[in-house]
């Protein structure tokens, strides 16, 4: 049986068959929007396009309301339902990269990698500080205030502010600015994001 490309439209039919959960599905496509708007500002004229890199972040998450329970299978399910795909070598090796700390199949490498590294938490803490503001919605954040909520140990405890941070040292971008951009790629989805 011939194999399905491995579009963008694909990528959101996948992710819709897989993932119930809308906020689950909100932030793969908040970490897509990102990583499109990522692609732009290393402004790469090789390599993945920025289509993939939106589709690195679709679908980094799909199989997650599978593998909650077992996160060692967190990507790995992912990379079996891919094998019905046609899909960029290089994009597999995106995926094969994500949730490495946990899968061992190897560690993140090329922007695209790290930048998906750094924004997969970051975006989920943007949208935690997004729901503490007045009319819950991303206009009311702003970089001041995210920074501001970062600093605070107790503010969303869960995510890895030393995950976010590599921004500086494997990006070569200030945290400020990595903020920055996440926030723009967000507030210019909020619809998406239904926030």
């Amino acid at each position: 049986m011939a194999k399905k490309l491995l579009t963008k439209d694909s990528a959101l039919e996948l992710l819709r068959e897989k993932m119930k959960n809308e906020n689950l599905r909100r932030h793969c496509y908040a970490v897509g929007k990102v990583l499109a708007q990522f692609h732009d500002y290393f402004s790469f004229p090789t390599g993945l396009t920025k289509n993939q890199w939106e589709i690195a972040g679709i679908l980094h998450d799909a199989d997650w309301e599978v593998t909650k329970d077992n996160p060692a299978r967190h990507t790995i399910e992912l990379l079996e339902w891919l094998e019905e795909y046609e899909v960029e070598p290089e994009l597999i090796e995106v995926f094969r990269s994500h949730n490495s700390k946990t899968t061992k199949l190897r560690e993140p490498e090329t922007k695209l990698e790290w930048t998906l590294e750094c924004c997969d938490e970051l975006t989920g803490f943007i949208v935690a500080v997004a729901l503490v503001m007045p009319e819950r919605k991303l206009e009311q954040v702003s970089v001041e205030s995210i920074l501001k909520k970062f600093r605070q140990k107790e503010f969303a405890r869960q995510v890895d502010r030393g995950q976010i941070s590599q921004c500086e040292e494997k990006l070569g971008i200030s945290l400020n600015d990595f903020v920055s951009r996440t926030l723009d790629a967000m507030k210019n989805n909020s619809e998406l994001l239904g926030l």
